[in-house]
């Protein structure tokens, strides 16, 4: 486990899981190459170790992610760009323009997402309106 250095809790159960799968694949395989076997105990024996095999790929795919290394990489070899038609190339951060500053960007984008909402109905006519989901507003019926 020290050789695979976890770095967090995390990291140190699926290192773990990760010898104790190891250490019970060749179990199985061990067990499978005794010589004066049954078919039956010899194909059991390597089902086993071919489910273990892909438990453990699936747990060192699970530590390669949650160290940063399952990060997907896209390449755009080819851009077309017709007449009349707009293209970047870069990174483009979306809903952010160049000119604004940073405060005036993130309080542009509270002052799009926040919309009050109208309160909804009560489906019974006595009782007063339901009130919006974050009960800012409450409106008679």
């Amino acid at each position: 486990m020290a050789g695979m250095k976890p770095q967090d809790e995390i990291e140190g159960m699926l290192c773990g899981q990760l010898i104790a799968t190891h250490r019970a694949v060749m179990e199985c395989y061990r067990r499978a190459a005794i010589g004066k076997q049954t078919f039956e105990g010899w194909r059991g024996s390597l089902n086993q170790a071919s489910k273990l095999s892909r438990t453990y790929a699936a747990l060192a795919e699970t530590l390669g992610r949650h160290r940063g290394k399952g990060q997907q990489r896209i390449t755009v070899e080819h851009v077309n760009v017709h007449a009349g038609g707009q293209a970047i190339v870069g990174a483009v951060t979306p809903g952010l323009r160049s000119d604004q500053k940073l405060e005036e960007q993130s309080s542009a984008t509270r002052e799009i997402a926040h919309e009050p909402g109208i309160p909804m109905r009560s489906s019974n006519p006595e009782r007063e309106t339901v009130p919006v989901a974050n009960g800012a507003r409450k409106a008679p019926v």
